[in-house]
């Protein structure tokens, strides 16, 4: 009976629809669930019980008459205390709905922000983050696309990188210092920090995505922080639904693009590509015992085919793949929950090659194919437990599973076969198709795994919520490349008498030391080459922060966290370590509810956060190579039939192996690397202080304004190193150091210890001899934000941000997104001096950044939603190759090859005394054109009671904008030889397509 009448209570309380506030809020860190607290008349007993599983939770108000109940799963609650009536309250992801009650139990409405029926977060006074929330129910208003990379671009400083590699900026870092959440498992590629595993996108239910000022509880990330909660079961039993539809005919085609000169450019053709989307799922919750273990289980089918279509040349993919979620949630009883959450993102894709004839328009015969497959299986169990009202332990381990591989489906069959130019001199080209291999490439593949494990505690001591606790991350990386068919790479070799070796006249020696017999013109050159081997990074991290009611409206946040690591190379030798002395990380925090009644606050925090290596750079130095040359008398040749295509080839018969095998190539997995990594590498940090307001003006109007300012002054990279003084033997390595600092490396010379300041020595010029060290690393970010929102009242929404931002540096991040470089801490920031000496706008620089995102409610049957964004350019900078006083160059000669000085040569190119050279700022060549989209969508409900039947439209990049948005940085290819390219685009804006969900559920 008591769950009869509170689902009548429900009833009769949700007379009208609120969402949570789209505006910034702050959050109990990576926390998963969300809070209710206020004040009442001490004594008095407060519960709060779920509209969905019935569970009630109860608190008693202390002697000043706060009180507060937390860890609580994000949704829809009834609160009740004394005589005073039920009210319906809301609970964001993250963070604390404030309810103050009135002597006789009733809510004090002054004191509370209500919308519809329910008691919503407007301001959250009680925290001190910067995080934007969005729920799934928002999301089906407005036009934003099926991914956690449209979700989080809603928010204020979060934008889409013209990086060639992609990602995501926030406030001015790289696409290489985020992480992302999945109910609390960190699911982000530990290989090089770029990327993360997902679930399907109707199994979400809340996204909190986090710009900045967490707490001690949160780290490893310099970026931004996307948090994400599934959906769970309730006891009324729900399924439902849903197809979505992306068909080619509802995109508009790319433009073909030409350089200046009238050539295509290097993406060939791309006015006849198309793809087509279609994905559907069917889902279904539930209480498997009443009240007590619930379930939510999805399945989805999706099928994508891209078409590359270039001028000789026509790519087909085909991507069909099923990905499953589930969650499992045991309400062992009101105070103790376990969770189980269960989901699958694996996908696999072929692609076939056409000839292509582009003036017919005509596909002609397959010529090879390729394949890649990504993702894995993840799972995490959770248990948080209420042991007292005023404490909570919670307690989490999880796997998550992630793989990148690349094949062919002619692999297990085809080696790979070339010709060596003394092949050809002797015998000519080949007039045949020869071999069956469709390219020349390995087959490679990388697992990796993350085993996570945490515990959390919350004891309420008064005035003083303490939180502590302690976290572990095992991620191991297996990563391998080996050639296709057998394993072996043939090379096609020629062999003739040399006319100046005699007695006895003879065809040579090969490398093995094996002379090739007189009667032998042809031979084979088999290599088995294998790379990649096991590494490993352990993470782990201790905090606690005091969250100090100081007064009833001052919050202080006080909050320290201190972090280890330790990589591993394939060998088991420790590559890199930092202990808990090396990285702590100290966070203050206040809020401070001017009014007393939850309406408005100041707000401000300052904090360091640390980030560590990825196994991306342990796997770089320490995999391991096996690398053989096998020698073999060529035979002659023989017809076979390709195996998947049924046509004809030739192929060479192997005849008598010439000599021992050649193992020269091989290099195990390295047990020493004092040279290869500084002893006392210091980790990488960043400082962060944020200033804000926010004021609710009424039940539905909000704004707040807030200040950023962060700063990175360190960077960890491989670094040329090319003198050391007390050390001849470093004359040309690349050692990871902390460039700009002190490092001290191992000096095989000596057999000792060398230690040297990177900022005064580590280089010498070539030619001139100069000695001279690197700057130090150094990169700001200033920004100032508007916002105002306009909650959902069942009519409309608005939410209106502006941000100016200036983001400078003599380095982006660890990755470098100029250049198209994106091995992260393995790129070209210091493959020379004349790299970081300019201090400047970064890749990341957007002064002007608009968001604006709506909803408005006609009838029951018709609503539309639209969204609109506008940034301001990111900078062109040029990057030449060498730099006065130095005859080595500073940067490669093609686009993607190496980094550049600022230095560009106008005259006497050849050598460092004669040149006449030009000094270019980051930026000096203008700026990349306002990037705007346009997104709408237009929604049809089926207005019959008790039948859930919608269909939405939605347009994305209405206006058909395709804005360059990174363009050709290389100015020179060799001193004095500017490229012809410079400047103009290299990647643009995607056109305009729709998307057309049809949902259905009961």
């Amino acid at each position: 009976m008591r769950h009869t009448r509170l689902r009548k209570s429900v009833l009769s309380l949700a007379t009208g629809m609120c969402l949570a506030a789209m505006v910034p809020t702050v959050a109990m860190a990576q926390s998963v669930t969300g809070a209710v607290a206020g004040r009442a008349e001490a004594g008095t007993q407060v519960t709060i019980t779920s509209t969905t599983t019935g569970v009630s939770r109860s608190a008693q108000a202390a002697g000043d008459g706060s009180y507060r109940i937390g860890q609580l799963p994000p949704g829809d609650y009834i609160l009740t205390s004394g005589s005073g009536a039920p009210v319906s309250v809301s609970v964001s992801l993250g963070g604390t709905t404030t309810v103050n009650l009135t002597s006789g139990g009733t809510v004090n409405m002054a004191a509370v922000q209500v919308v519809g029926s329910r008691v919503v977060n407007r301001v959250d006074v009680r925290s001190t983050e910067s995080s934007t929330n969005v729920t799934r129910e928002q999301l089906a208003k407005l036009p934003v696309d099926q991914s956690l990379a449209s979700v989080a671009l809603l928010a204020p400083g979060v934008v889409d990188s013209g990086a060639s590699f992609g990602g995501l900026s926030f406030g001015g870092s790289s696409v290489a210092e985020n992480v992302a959440y999945i109910n609390g498992l960190n699911v982000t590629d530990p290989y090089r920090r770029q990327g993360f595993s997902s679930v399907p996108f109707a199994f979400y239910e809340e996204f909190q995505i986090k710009t900045g000022g967490y707490s001690a509880e949160f780290g490893r990330s310099t970026g931004g922080v996307i948090n994400a909660v599934t959906r769970s079961g309730g006891n009324e039993f729900h399924a439902g639904a849903e197809v979505t539809m992306e068909p080619a005919a509802f995109s508009s085609s790319r433009k073909d693009r030409f350089h200046r000169d009238g050539s295509i450019v290097e993406q060939d053709r791309m006015s006849r590509d198309d793809s087509s989307f279609t994905k559907a799922n069917v889902w279904a919750s539930g209480a498997i015992v009443q009240d007590k273990l619930f379930f939510f289980g999805i399945y989805e089918k999706r099928d994508s085919n891209p078409r590359d279509i270039d001028t000789i040349e026509a790519w087909y993919t085909e991507s069909n793949n099923d990905f499953w979620g589930a969650k499992l949630d045991w309400q062992i009883n009101d105070n103790h929950l376990l969770e189980l959450l269960a989901f699958s993102d694996k996908s696999e894709s072929d692609t076939l090659s056409y000839k292509y004839d582009w003036d017919t328009a005509t596909r002609g015969a397959a010529q090879g194919g390729s394949s890649v497959g990504s993702g894995g299986d993840n799972w995490s169990l959770t248990y948080t437990g209420s042991f007292t009202q005023n404490f909570v332990a919670k307690a989490m381990y999880g796997v998550n599973e992630r793989s990148a591989s690349s094949y062919s489906q002619w692999d297990p069959y085809c080696s790979i076969l070339d010709r060596d130019g003394t092949y050809n001199s002797i015998f000519g080209p080949a007039t045949r198709r020869e071999g069956c291999a469709p390219s020349k490439n390995s087959v490679s593949n990388r697992d990796d795994k993350r085993e996570a494990a945490r515990l959390d505690f919350e004891w309420t001591l008064g005035d003083h919520l303490v939180r502590f606790g302690a976290d572990q991350e095992i991620m191991d990386s297996t990563s391998s490349s080996v050639f296709p068919g057998d394993g072996m790479r043939y090379r096609l070799m020629g062999a003739a008498p040399d006319p100046d070796i005699s007695n006895p006249p003879n065809n040579g020696v090969l490398p093995n030391g094996t002379p090739i017999p007189l009667d032998v013109h042809a031979y084979l050159d088999g290599r088995y080459k294998v790379t990649g081997a096991p590494v490993s990074t352990k993470a782990q991290a201790i905090y606690i922060e005091d969250n100090w009611s100081v007064t009833p409206n001052l919050l202080l946040n006080l909050g320290l966290r201190a972090d280890k690591f330790e990589n591993t190379l394939a060998s088991g030798v420790t590559f890199a370590k930092a202990d808990f002395g090396d990285m702590i990380s100290p966070r203050l925090g206040f809020s401070w509810d001017m009014k007393g009644d939850g309406r408005t606050k100041v707000f401000g925090n300052a904090g360091r956060y640390y980030i560590p290596l990825t196994n991306k750079l342990t796997d770089y130095f320490g995999g391991g190579t096996t690398d053989e040359h096998t020698y073999y008398v060529l035979d002659g040749w023989e017809e076979r039939i390709d195996p998947i295509l049924g046509t004809t080839y030739l192929y060479p018969i192997i005849g008598q192996q010439l000599g021992p095998v050649n193992t020269e190539g091989n290099a195990p997995a390295p047990d020493d690397v004092r040279t290869a990594v500084a002893r006392d590498l210091k980790q990488v940090y960043q400082d962060e202080f944020i200033l804000g307001f926010q004021q609710a003006l009424n039940n539905t109007w909000s704004y707040g304004v807030n200040a950023t300012y962060r700063e990175m002054t360190r960077a960890v990279e491989d670094v040329s190193i090319r003198h050391v003084e007390g050390c001849p033997w470093y004359s040309g390595d690349w050692p990871i150091l902390n460039p700009g600092e002190s490092n001290t490396l191992w000096c095989p010379d000596t057999q000792d210890w060398v230690s040297f300041d990177s900022s005064q020595d580590g280089y010498i010029t070539s030619g001139s001899n100069i000695v001279m060290g690197y700057k130090k690393p150094k990169r700001t970010y200033k920004a100032v934000e508007f916002q105002l929102d306009r909650a959902w009242d069942d009519k409309w929404a608005l939410n209106v941000s502006y941000l100016w931002s200036k983001s400078d540096g003599n380095i982006e991040g660890p990755v470098n997104s100029d250049t198209g470089y994106n091995d992260t801490s393995l790129v070209q920031h210091y493959d020379h001096p004349a790299v970081n000496e300019r201090f400047g706008p970064t890749f990341n620089d957007h002064r002007h950044q608009i968001k604006a995102r709506g909803s408005f409610k006609f009838n029951d049957m018709w609503s539309v939603g639209a969204t609109v964004s506008a940034r301001s350019g990111g900078p062109i900078t040029a990057f030449g190759v060498r730099w006065p006083n130095d005859n080595r160059s500073a940067g490669g000669p093609s686009e993607y090859s190496g980094g550049g000085s600022g230095w560009l040569c106008n005259s006497g190119c050849d050598d460092y005394t004669t040149r006449d050279m030009t000094y270019s700022p980051r930026g000096a060549f203008g700026r990349m054109p306002w990037v705007k989209d346009v997104g709408l969508s237009v929604t049809w409900t089926l207005p019959v009671e008790h039948i859930d039947l919608k269909a939405r439209l939605s347009i994305y990049n209405l206006l058909n904008s395709q804005t360059m948005v990174n363009v050709h940085s290389r100015y020179e290819s060799t001193p004095g030889n500017k490229m012809p390219y410079f400047g103009e685009a290299t990647n643009w804006q995607s056109p305009r397509y729709a998307q057309l969900v049809v949902t259905y559920a009961f």
